[in-house]
């Protein structure tokens, strides 16, 4: 079950548009290098390790074949999306993607938060496959065309 890292996006403030990005430095215990969840200043930093979210493309292709809905590039608002590789099965698993080793810790399930900044519907088309949210254990680089592996 080996996946790619289609894109990569962050946000530097909270609320702000998510930015496309190649390259990120992913870092333990503190989330990616830039994104508004490294320095705490997320809508949601309430103390609860934020590391990194990731999506897979094919639950966004879903979404659109499913619900008409119809997601921009980062809109998801998770920092990686996915290829190839299923997520919800990497909870409470270790996995790699790029250089840097992840451990999943739970579903990334959508919320009002995210369809108040999209459409309506967005929440209802990504139950279940809203994508993952990981703790980052060992600090290292991740760029798009990486791979994402179980450990």
């Amino acid at each position: 079950m080996t996946g790619t890292v289609e894109s990569i996006h962050i946000a530097r403030e909270s609320g702000d548009p998510v930015e496309t990005v190649e390259t990120v430095e992913a870092v333990a215990g503190a989330g990616l290098r830039g994104d508004r969840y490294f320095d705490e200043s997320g809508t949601f930093s309430d103390g609860t390790p934020r590391g990194i979210t990731l999506i897979e493309v094919e639950a966004i292709e879903a979404a659109e074949r499913d619900y008409d809905i119809s997601l921009d590039p980062g809109e998801h608002r998770r920092n990686v999306t996915t290829r190839g590789v299923a997520l919800n099965h990497l909870v409470d698993a270790e996995f790699r993607v790029g250089d840097a080793v992840c451990r999943g810790v739970e579903l990334c399930e959508p919320c009002s938060y995210l369809e108040s900044l999209t459409e309506d519907g967005v929440a209802s088309s990504l139950v279940h496959r809203g994508g993952l949210r990981a703790e980052i254990i060992e600090t290292g680089t991740l760029s798009v065309g990486d791979g994402v592996e179980p450990r």
